[in-house]
């Protein structure tokens, strides 16, 4: 007699449990199929996906600035206090001394009191971006030393510290630069193309008269007039930058505009607006996030222009175009030029790789293959 339990087969009528199939996952987050596929097209680009991990890096980095390259200690302990001078600014008196004003931590005196009493912990770069050195045993600029390990500019401050905020800064420039053109460019590029018609046509010849209009100069002038700082340049540059996104996201919505949902959701009485973001711009947003890291990388190169042409950020700020000036003023310190020079070149580089990866990634023959 055969046994029953072993040797039952699915043909004798054992019913097998259907697979689930488990949705994908990106970072530990569930996301849809297509975003998936379209995260791994980026992958397959390895230069692109290395080099957005080296920007991610540098960029982090970059943002605890202050706690990497600070004339300030990160932390003071005297008396048997603890104090933390990047944050809070402590008197002079609160260490023993005799003067009210902010405690010069460099200075020796001050560092005598703290030590007798105290011990203090130093950045890694005992400089911050508009530190002077007025120890240097050479004229500035002076060339690389133990104290200044890629030397200092004309006027003495430490060429790695300002690098690293002068990194720091016009990466955040280009970002918020880029976000809000890009909210800009896509209303207006919605707008357009959707109603299309008369709308259109005004839209059209508004933006042939205003991209146009010469920029650069319309900077130069203002600068002449008004001292520039972050936010007034954002401002000035973003009535031109935001023009470059309305001609893609126009040519999604004209093309999506008489599909047959949209035509389903007018005759449901859906509101215009409703279609046109809800329905319409998540797929006009293929082509425009392709288009964001050259929009980002032409903010950085806008803004170094602006700077090494002396119309850009104040003077003093931590400013890649600036020091490219100085070395241009100074050939015979070649670091000033050749650490700016590399570190643009690495930030451009690395957000074209990216650009290129995006582009490869929401290429529509990479999904058909």
């Amino acid at each position: 007699m055969a046994a029953s339990g072993d040797n039952m087969t699915p043909e004798m009528g054992l019913q097998t449990a259907p697979e689930t199939v488990r949705p994908p996952r990106l970072f530990g987050i569930k996301v849809s199929p297509l975003t998936a596929r379209k995260w791994a097209n980026f992958r397959a680009n390895k230069r692109g996906y290395w080099s957005l991990w080296i920007f991610l890096i540098l960029f982090f980095v970059s943002l605890f600035a202050d706690v990497l390259a600070n004339d300030k200690p990160l932390l003071v302990r005297y008396d048997g206090a603890f104090y933390f001078p990047i944050v809070t600014a402590y008197p002079e008196t609160a260490f023993g001394g005799f003067f009210q004003t902010e405690a010069d931590y460099r200075d020796p005196e001050v560092q005598s009191l703290i030590d007798a009493k105290g011990w203090m912990i130093w950045p890694p770069i005992r400089y911050s971006y508009d530190t002077i050195n007025y120890a240097l045993t050479q004229p500035a600029p002076a060339p690389p030393s133990a104290a200044n390990w890629l030397g200092t500019d004309d006027q003495g401050r430490d060429v790695l510290a300002r690098l690293i905020y002068g990194f720091r800064i016009s990466i955040l420039f280009g970002l918020t630069l880029t976000a809000l053109s890009s909210v800009i460019g896509i209303a207006a590029g919605a707008v357009q193309g959707f109603y299309g018609g008369l709308v259109d046509l005004l839209f059209q010849r508004f933006i042939e008269i205003w991209s146009g209009l010469p920029m650069m100069m319309l900077l130069i002038i203002l600068a002449s007039v008004v001292e520039p700082n972050f936010w007034w340049l954002l401002g000035i540059m973003l009535l031109s930058s935001w023009m470059g996104l309305v001609g893609v996201v126009r040519a999604e919505f004209l093309r999506a505009r008489n599909f047959d949902y949209v035509r389903a959701a007018r005759a449901l009485g859906v509101s215009g607006p409703r279609i046109m973001f809800r329905h319409i711009l998540p797929n006009a947003m293929v082509a425009t996030i392709t288009f964001l890291p050259f929009i980002l990388s032409g903010a950085i190169t806008t803004l170094t222009a602006l700077d090494f042409l002396g119309f850009g950020l104040p003077p003093g700020s931590p400013s890649l175009g600036e020091l490219l000036n100085q070395g241009k003023a100074n050939l015979q310190a070649p670091w000033l030029g050749i650490s700016a020079f590399i570190v643009i070149a690495l930030q451009l580089t690395l957000l074209v790789f990216i650009g290129e990866a995006v582009r490869d990634a929401f290429d529509p023959r990479k999904d058909a293959s």
